[in-house]
């Protein structure tokens, strides 16, 4: 079973060029004037599936985010389909949803249904999301009230417990403290022990080996490698090293 399918998708964002008053948004009308786009995803073909670990490399600006943001349905292509068969749970930015002037319960409860988690399976699973974040004798506090990184772990507690057949992460390790991001870990092993799907986004080579058996290689919104995850990353450090050598050597001749 296909768990995640990309058919010819492209995406493109606007290149803003700051704030403008009416006339000046009137003025690019009339003038019928394109505005200026930057191309994120080029013809993305791919298939991910059921028990499949994805790994998507590649450089600041490659795409990776852009591709976990269509699969989540953050955004949508400018051509092209995305198809999505299972509940997908997203790790992304961490916290994005929650508001400052619900307390830590509520927006358990509210993440939980948007999720895709039933009331009665959320009050299953409540107390032990709490303990995982350890947030526990907060939860009962306005979020406002809370740091930074409690929300992030109790972000991430909901998500990781919210029974996905996907779980999409984008560099998830920089959740937490030492011992929290280890917790995280074991958790996301055992989701992988299951069998669930993963696709994941990150500069940790280690961290995919884990993760992951498969990779992509993006570059400039376009896949360069398609296989093997040692292969591919082998394929992209490579790369990294020669352009690095290019750089010193045209910095010395010059």
């Amino acid at each position: 079973m296909e768990r995640i399918v990309f058919r010819n998708v492209s995406k493109e964002f606007s290149l803003s060029r700051g704030r403008k008053l009416l006339r000046g948004h009137l003025r690019e009308l009339l003038r019928r004037k394109r505005p200026a786009t930057f191309c994120a995803l080029r013809n993305i073909s791919l298939a991910v599936r059921d028990g499949e670990g994805l790994a998507v490399i590649g450089a600041n600006g490659a795409g990776k985010s852009t591709l976990l943001n269509l699969a989540t349905r953050l955004c949508f292509p400018d051509e092209g389909e995305v198809i999505v068969n299972g509940r997908l749970t997203a790790v992304l930015e961490l916290g994005t949803g929650f508001h400052g002037d619900l307390t830590g319960a509520e927006n358990v409860r509210l993440t939980a249904s948007l999720f895709g988690l039933t009331r009665k399976r959320t009050r299953e699973l409540f107390d032990e999301m709490v303990e995982f974040s350890g947030v526990s004798q907060f939860i009962d506090q306005p979020l406002r009230t809370y740091s930074s990184g409690m929300i992030m772990r109790l972000a991430f507690a909901v998500a990781i417990h919210a029974d996905p057949d996907i779980l999409a992460m984008d560099e998830v390790m920089a959740v937490g403290d030492q011992s929290f991001k280890e917790k995280c870990f074991e958790r996301m092993m055992e989701l992988r022990r299951l069998g669930k799907t993963m696709l994941c986004v990150s500069h940790s080579p280690d961290l995919l080996r884990h993760m992951c058996d498969r990779a992509i290689w993006l570059d400039q919104g376009e896949v360069l490698a398609d296989g093997k995850l040692d292969e591919v990353i082998e394929a992209y450090q490579n790369h990294l090293a020669q352009s690095i050598d290019v750089q010193l050597s045209t910095g010395i001749s010059r």
